[in-house]
C-alpha cells in the first residue's frame, strides 16, 4: 500500500465510522449473532495473496459491524461508560501514525514531554494535591497506564517492596521471604473484580472487608482488620479504597480510612475508575475528601472523559516507589541525564513499551477546553437524574440506593424473580442493554448514561421500553396470582363440603 491508497482508505474508514455514529440509534445495541457465527464466517488460514483495502472494508461492514455491541449507542446502558470522541479518534490516529515506543526519554522525547504536561493539566483539574504532580517539588507525578486493573497491581508491587524494605532495614535479620508470606492487602467487599485478581497476580492475601448499609468501607472495619491480623502475626500492606463501586457507585470515606493506613505505615491507593473524572466539577470533590493522605491515585480517563480505551490516569506521591520496585537496567536503555524533573517511565509500569497514549488525552483536552469536559460530565448526570425522577413516578418501582453520578439502580417492588424477568426480556429485545448488581441483599439492575451521544428522548425512549416491559409482567404476574387465588378459593370451598358431608 502506498500513501496515495492509504490516504484512500484512510479517508473511506472515517466516512463509514461518520456515518456509523450519525445512524447509530437505527441499529440495536445488541447484535442479533449466535456464538461462533464469526468463526464460521472467516476463512480458516490468513489470506495468501494481498487483498485491496476495499475488501478489507467490505468485510468489516458485513461481518464485523453485524457481530459488536454497540457500547456508544444512546440506549446502551450498561457497566460504565468507555469513553470515545472524535478528537480522541484523530489522537489514537496520530499516535499511531507516528508508531513510537517511548519507554524511555530519548525513544521519544516528546511521548514522555507531553504525558508530564497533561497529566499534570488533569491532575489539576481533579483538584489533586500538589504533591501527586510532576510540576511539583517533590518525587512525586502521573503517568497513563493501561487500565485501572493495571494501576492497582502497579500499586500493589510497589507497597510489597516499600515494605520489604522497610522491615529490613528495621531487621536486617528478617527473611525477605517471610514478610511476603505474611503481606495483607484489604478492600472492600464491594470492589471491582480487578482488584481481588491484584491480590492474585501480585501474591498478597487481599481480603475483602464488609461494607456498611451504604456499601462503604468504614473506618472503624478496617481498623479491627488490621487488628486482628497483626495479632495473627501478619503485616498490613495494601489498602484499596473505592470512589465509585462498581455496583452502586459508593464512595469510601477516604478521610477516615487515610489516618489508619498513616499511622500503620500501609500504602493507600485510590481507586477512582468511573467516578474520578466527576472530580474536575469542583462540586463533587468532597467525595474524595481525605484524599492528601493517599499514596496512589488512579481514574480511568477513558471512561467518563472523552478518552478512548487504553487511558489510566495514575499518579503516585513518590515515584521513587515504583522506581525501587520495577527498576532494571541494561546497557541499550540508557536513563535520562538531565537536571529537569523528567521521568523514564519504563521504571514506572510493568511493560517495558508504552504507546503514545498521551496524544489522545492531549487531543481531547484541547478540543474540548475545561469548560466542555465539565458540560460533559454534568450533562450525564442531569440526564441520569431525569431518568431516576422518571422511574419514582411510577409506584411499583424502587429506586434503591440514591441515583450516584450518572448511575441509576432500581429494581421491581413485587419481587426479584420479577425483576430478573423484566432484565432477561428487555436484553432479549435488543434495544434497551443494562446488567444487575446486588444492595442489601436485593437483585437491582444498573442503569447508566453510557454514550456521548444520549439524549433527554433517548433516555425517555429507554424509559418508554422498560415501562412496557414491567406492564406485560405485571399483568402476566397479576393474572397468575388471580388464577392461584381462584383455585384456592375452589379448593377451600372443597374441603368444607367433605367436611360437611
Amino acid at each position: 500500500m502506498d500513501s496515495k491508497q492509504f490516504r484512500e482508505f484512510g479517508k473511506a474508514a472515517i466516512d463509514i465510522l461518520a456515518d456509523y455514529y450519525d445512524h447509530i440509534r437505527d441499529r440495536n445495541v445488541l447484535p442479533s449473532v449466535e456464538p461462533g457465527q464469526l468463526l464460521r464466517q472467516m476463512s480458516e488460514d490468513a489470506p495468501e495473496k494481498p487483498c485491496d483495502w476495499q475488501d478489507v472494508l467490505k468485510d468489516f461492514t458485513e461481518m464485523i459491524l453485524p457481530g459488536t455491541t454497540h457500547w456508544h449507542h444512546p440506549q446502551f446502558h450498561a457497566y460504565y461508560p468507555t469513553g470515545i470522541s472524535y478528537a480522541s479518534i484523530v489522537g489514537n490516529l496520530l499516535s499511531d501514525g507516528l508508531g513510537v515506543i517511548g519507554f524511555n526519554w530519548i525513544a521519544s522525547p516528546a511521548c514522555t514531554e507531553l504525558e508530564v504536561v497533561t497529566m499534570n493539566w488533569l491532575g489539576k483539574l481533579l483538584g489533586l494535591p500538589e504533591e501527586f504532580l510532576n510540576c511539583s517539588s517533590g518525587p512525586g507525578g502521573g503517568i497513563i497506564q493501561g487500565s485501572a486493573s493495571e494501576s492497582t497491581l502497579v500499586g500493589l508491587l510497589a507497597a510489597k517492596d516499600k515494605m520489604i524494605r522497610r522491615l529490613i532495614k528495621e531487621n536486617p535479620d528478617l527473611d525477605p521471604d517471610d514478610i511476603r508470606n505474611k503481606l495483607v492487602a484489604y478492600t472492600s467487599d464491594q470492589c471491582n473484580s480487578s482488584v481481588e485478581k491484584a491480590g492474585v497476580l501480585g501474591s498478597m492475601k487481599m481480603r475483602l472487608l464488609k461494607s456498611d448499609a451504604y456499601g462503604k468501607l468504614r473506618g472503624d472495619t478496617l481498623k479491627k482488620a488490621f487488628e486482628d491480623d497483626v495479632a495473627e502475626g501478619l503485616i498490613p500492606c495494601y489498602v484499596v479504597a473505592n470512589l465509585g463501586t462498581t455496583g452502586t457507585c459508593a464512595f469510601d470515606p477516604l478521610y477516615e480510612l487515610g489516618p489508619i493506613c498513616k499511622e500503620n505505615n500501609v500504602w493507600l491507593h485510590v481507586d477512582a475508575a468511573y467516578a474520578g473524572s466527576a472530580f474536575i466539577c469542583p462540586e463533587y470533590r468532597e467525595f474524595m475528601r481525605g484524599v492528601e493522605y493517599a499514596d496512589s491515585f488512579d481514574m480511568n480517563a477513558h471512561k467518563w472523559l472523552l478518552v478512548n480505551f487504553d487511558c489510566s490516569a495514575m499518579w503516585v506521591r513518590d515515584g521513587y516507589d515504583l522506581i525501587n520496585a520495577f527498576d532494571v537496567q541494561r546497557i541499550y536503555l540508557d536513563d535520562v541525564k538531565t537536571s529537569l524533573k523528567i521521568p523514564d517511565y519504563r521504571h514506572w509500569q510493568m511493560p517495558l513499551g508504552r504507546r503514545f497514549r498521551s496524544l489522545k488525552l492531549w487531543s481531547v483536552m484541547k478540543t474540548y477546553g475545561a469548560e466542555g469536559l465539565r458540560s460533559h460530565i454534568r450533562n450525564h448526570i442531569s440526564l441520569a437524574q431525569h431518568f431516576a425522577k422518571l422511574v419514582k413516578s411510577d409506584e411499583r418501582f424502587v429506586v434503591e440506593p440514591e441515583p450516584s453520578m450518572g448511575l441509576v439502580c432500581f429494581r421491581l417492588k413485587d419481587g426479584e424473580n420479577l425483576t430478573k424477568k423484566m432484565l432477561e426480556n428487555l436484553t432479549a429485545k435488543k434495544k434497551v442493554f443494562m446488567v444487575a448488581a446486588s444492595y442489601r441483599g436485593r437483585y437491582i439492575i444498573r442503569w447508566v448514561i453510557c454514550s456521548l451521544f444520549t439524549t433527554k428522548e433517548d433516555v425517555e425512549f429507554s424509559w418508554k421500553n422498560i415501562k412496557h416491559e414491567a406492564d406485560i409482567i405485571c399483568l402476566n404476574n397479576k393474572s397468575v396470582k388471580s388464577k392461584i387465588s381462584n383455585i384456592e378459593s375452589i379448593e377451600s370451598v372443597s374441603i368444607s363440603e367433605e367436611k360437611t358431608k
